[in-house]
């Protein structure tokens, strides 16, 4: 299984990036896809949940300007965050799972900086 996560990069307050995320090995449309992410000094936190049949669920902070969407065929899912802020910033993860068995799957991190 592997979770290739791109598209970080430095912004400015106020400013937009997308995420993506490649999945290979799994049978994607089976698998909820969740976006974390950890601040320096911080725990990981769950930023926004897509289930099979796209279901979402967003954390509070985010609501409102962070979308996330998948395509089952291309076995992508993406995190679009607009009116990014300094809190934003982070290293973000894409996360598989958990299936039935109760395994979940990460990729490596993408790192996001917002600049005030």
């Amino acid at each position: 299984v592997q979770l290739q996560a791109s598209g970080g990069g430095s912004v400015q307050a106020g400013g937009s990036l997308r995420l993506s995320c490649a999945a290979s090995g799994i049978i994607f449309s089976l698998y909820a896809m969740n976006w974390y992410r950890q601040a320096p000094g911080k725990e990981r936190e769950l930023v926004a949940r897509i289930t099979g049949d796209y279901s979402t669920t967003y954390r509070d902070s985010v609501k409102g300007r962070f979308t996330i969407s998948r395509d089952n065929g291309k076995k992508l899912v993406y995190l679009q965050m607009d009116s990014l802020k300094p809190e934003d910033t982070a290293v973000y993860y894409c996360n598989a799972g958990p299936n039935s068995r109760g395994a979940v799957y990460w990729g490596q991190g993408t790192l996001v900086t917002v600049s005030s």
